[in-house]
């Protein structure tokens, strides 16, 4: 069986578009979270689990190659917010299994991503606040979940929208961890999220954050989240400049705008599809592409047409 990495060097990969846009289409009420936690996105892997497999199914009938589970918040830090820390590797195990699952029953070769967000802690900061957490506790809490998400059976483990270089150290760290205690090996990505002008939320530009991550035995970096394409686009010349990683970009459907105190996302398919196609045309190193907030299976379904009329690289 083609392994993930094997595939990655092969052609480029598609991933998937956003999660919890596409879970607001089903206007949630309080009572479909766990304990009426409104806002609880990861537990409804447990209290609607239809409609976190129907994304899943969406996405990979569009074309995409990989889905990432539903895990983004379910790092052990996040989970205690909402009372429920305790039940880390729980969440990670069922979140991967109704991925596998969707996967499964279309019958189609789709690699499991175990995504892995953000702590709500940024170690580097001076806040009293964000900044007041021992950074073991950071560890630890992405060593349970990256335990989870393997004992799940993910294909490969994602560090994404990271905002500070030390927490996307320490996730690093945890991941390594987790498959020491389990013996099994996983690639595994890092990514950074940039705002516009280039810099992650402490100031941190692109290539120091390239220089430190890129020699922690990562097997890809990549950008996600904040920006459109557009606005990547000096970054993603310089990652591609330095041929050594393969690159992962995965954009917002464009910079959010304000609409009646909600962000959202105008950035066309054709649009988005126009904009990678340019990157992947110009730069060999990128091997991955997807979508962050506000893509949707339309957004992916372009991405899948351009890929294989464009690119040639052969859809399953």
């Amino acid at each position: 069986m083609t392994s993930f990495l094997d595939d990655l060097n092969n052609r480029i990969l598609l991933f998937d578009g956003a999660m919890g846009t596409e879970i607001q289409n089903y206007q949630p009420k309080p009572s479909d979270y766990l304990d009426n936690k409104e806002g609880f996105n990861d537990s409804l892997n447990f209290t609607r689990p239809d409609w976190i497999k129907s994304i899943h199914k969406n996405y990979i009938n569009a074309g995409s190659n990989c889905i990432e589970t539903n895990t983004f918040g379910s790092n052990k830090l996040k989970l205690e917010e909402f009372g429920v820390g305790d039940k880390t590797l729980d969440f990670n195990i069922e979140a991967t299994k109704i991925a596998k699952e969707a996967a499964y029953e279309l019958n189609k070769k789709t690699y499991i991503i175990g995504s892995m967000g953000p702590s709500g802690f940024l170690p580097s900061s001076n806040d009293p606040d964000l900044g007041n957490i021992a950074l073991d506790d950071i560890e630890e809490a992405f060593y349970l979940q990256a335990q989870g998400l393997i004992q799940g059976g993910c294909d490969a483990l994602l560090i994404e929208t990271g905002q500070d270089v030390l927490e996307i150290k320490l996730a690093i760290e945890g991941c390594f961890r987790a498959m020491g205690k389990l013996e099994k090996k996983l690639p595994l990505i890092s990514n950074a999220t940039l705002d516009q002008y280039g810099k992650m939320l402490l100031g941190t530009n692109i290539q120091s954050a390239y220089v430190t991550l890129s020699n922690l035995d990562i097997d890809a970096f990549g950008l996600n989240c904040s920006t459109g394409p557009t606005e990547m686009t000096p970054s993603v010349q310089w990652l591609c400049d330095q041929n050594e990683l393969p690159i992962l970009i995965m954009p917002n459907a464009g910079m959010p705008v304000n609409e009646h105190g909600q962000a959202k996302y105008l950035m066309s398919p054709i649009e988005i599809s126009k904009k990678l196609e340019e990157f992947i045309k110009k730069h060999k190193m990128i091997r991955i592409i997807g979508g962050c907030c506000g893509t949707t299976p339309e957004h992916i379904t372009h991405l899948r047409k351009m890929l294989d009329t464009s690119v040639h690289s052969p859809s399953e």
